[in-house]
């Protein structure tokens, strides 16, 4: 099933259910052993897939769930294993979003009796590695019509959750998100460390989703490029081009997301609008990235995001892709 959340858009499948979380792992290409994040109704039901769960790790829940966090705690033996990726640990969170929340709300009102409390294993509906879906039309696409898809609109943050490590005796960021470090270190009382600061720790990070150096990549290569280069490069394109008989030095498609204004003087060039904010870009990001794909772009050169913590869950999507 496709279901909206307000992050992106995911594929949903009993969490409890080894085989149907099976076929999730099957459509998306996934290895089995790269876990999943569970998503719960609200955080009381956190206890029924976690244990020894901290205390900063519950003033997180209290503080952004329902919203855009996933908390990385030891799982209850037993519970989600193939959700899990058969891992000591597993991913929860509480999406915000309002379709998310009634089937959620639904489904465990009708399994209350059940020992195996409902929750939905839901990674990106899109192919393992590539652009993750922040509208049904992208899991359709992806999908095609057969897959039931539970249309909730447009996904109004457009990048996936952050992820927080509550496993080592002290919150450590995983992957950034929409909910920065200095948040996080408000609502819990903790600094947030950065997980290379545990490198030398005899515990070693736990897995997690999106979190391989490659990922959220288009068909199209990404480069990033600062505003300068960026000039340089479609200079050097538009001044060998000129040349009777030169060679086109530039690939058949160039697309183009850019904050900086550019002179422009390429047909085969494509352009986009990077929003100058932060919220705004994330966004947009996902969707820009599959319409330049759409668009036939062999290449897609966009400006480095800015060096500021509001900017580093769309610094962090651009890395991977273009890795």
């Amino acid at each position: 099933m496709g279901l909206p959340t307000e992050t992106v858009y995911g594929l949903a499948a009993d969490a409890c259910n080894d085989a149907a979380v099976t076929k999730v792992f099957a459509a998306k290409g996934r290895p089995s052993g790269h876990p999943l994040i569970v998503h719960i109704a609200r955080a009381a039901l956190a206890d029924h897939f976690a244990h020894s769960i901290p205390d900063f790790a519950r003033a997180l829940m209290t503080a952004f769930w329902p919203g855009p966090l996933t908390l990385i705690l030891p799982r209850l033996p037993g519970i989600a294993s193939a959700a899990a990726g058969q891992q000591p640990t597993i991913g929860l969170r509480c999406p915000a979003h309002p379709v998310a929340l009634a089937l959620l709300n639904s489904g465990g009102k009708q399994l209350e009796s059940d020992p195996h409390f409902f929750g939905l294993a839901a990674p990106s509906a899109n192919l393992f590695g590539r652009v993750s879906p922040t509208l049904a039309q992208h899991v359709s696409e992806e999908f095609g019509e057969d897959l039931l898809i539970l249309d909730g609109g447009p996904c109004q943050i457009g990048i996936e959750s952050t992820i927080v490590d509550c496993t080592r005796g002290q919150p450590v960021l995983l992957r950034p998100g929409a909910i920065t470090p200095a948040q996080l270190g408000q609502a819990c009382g903790l600094d947030v460390l950065q997980n290379e600061e545990l490198v030398a720790s005899t515990a070693p990070a736990p897995k997690a989703s999106g979190t391989l150096e490659s990922h959220y990549a288009p068909r199209a290569r990404v480069r990033l490029l600062d505003a300068a280069a960026l000039q340089q490069w479609l200079s050097l394109v538009q001044d060998q081009n000129a040349r009777p008989g030169a060679p086109m030095v530039a690939p058949p498609r160039i697309a183009l997301w850019t904050r900086c204004g550019l002179d422009l003087d390429q047909p085969k060039v494509l352009h986009g609008v990077m929003p100058a904010d932060a919220a705004q870009a994330a966004q947009q990001l996902f969707a820009q990235l599959r319409r330049f794909d759409a668009a036939g772009a062999s290449e897609i050169w966009i400006e480095t995001p800015p060096d500021s913590p509001d900017w580093d869950g769309v610094r962090d999507r651009l890395q991977r892709a273009a890795h």
